[in-house]
Parts: C-alpha cells; structure tokens; sequence
C-alpha cells in the first residue's frame, strides 16, 4: 500500500506515478492479472527512496539545531560561571569547606 500519490510530494517518482494511472486505465482483467505490478513494485522503491533522503535531510536539520542549543547553552554557563565553570568549581569547594568546618 502506498500513500497517496502527491506528484507535489513525490517530484523524482513522478514518471511511475504516471504510468501506474496509465496503467490502471487498462481493462480491468489485465490489471487483475497483474500488468501493472512491476511499475507498483518500482514506485513503492522510489517512494520509500524518497522518504529515506527526507528523514536523513530532517535528521541532519536537528543535528545543526541541537547543536545551536547545545552552544547557547555552554555560552549562558560560561557568562554566568565563567570559563569552563570555573566560579561553579570554587563555590562547591567553599561549601565543602564549610560542611567540614560546621562538623
């Protein structure tokens, strides 16, 4: 089964597309006997080919995202603690300290 055939969507499988309409407009009986499974066979590989480079292309754009984030974040660390949180790294170990010391 495949989803419906939007040439809009499908742009490099539009050629079996169209010969698969063409095909079903055949009598009945030869498209029952299977004239037009090779072109159904075909297009469910180009669909599927389809979906693949546009999962990969989404998987990438998520990719640069996180990436984005993930620097904005290390950037709001580093303004509020310091280079590699060294501010954090000196307020922990005065806090040690004083647990020790109230002990």
């Amino acid at each position: 089964m495949h989803p419906i055939l939007d040439k809009n969507r499908f742009q490099n499988c539009e050629d079996l597309i169209d010969a698969l309409e063409e095909c079903h407009k055949s009598p009945y009986l030869e498209t029952m006997m299977g004239k037009c499974s090779d072109i159904k066979v075909q297009l469910a590989a180009c669909i599927h080919e389809n979906r693949l480079a546009h999962d990969r292309e989404k998987i990438l754009q998520r990719r640069e995202a996180n990436k984005k984030l993930e620097m904005n974040k290390k950037k709001r660390e580093e303004e509020e603690w310091g280079e590699n949180g060294y501010l954090k790294k000196v307020v922990e170990l005065e806090l040690k300290n004083r647990e020790k010391e109230s002990k």
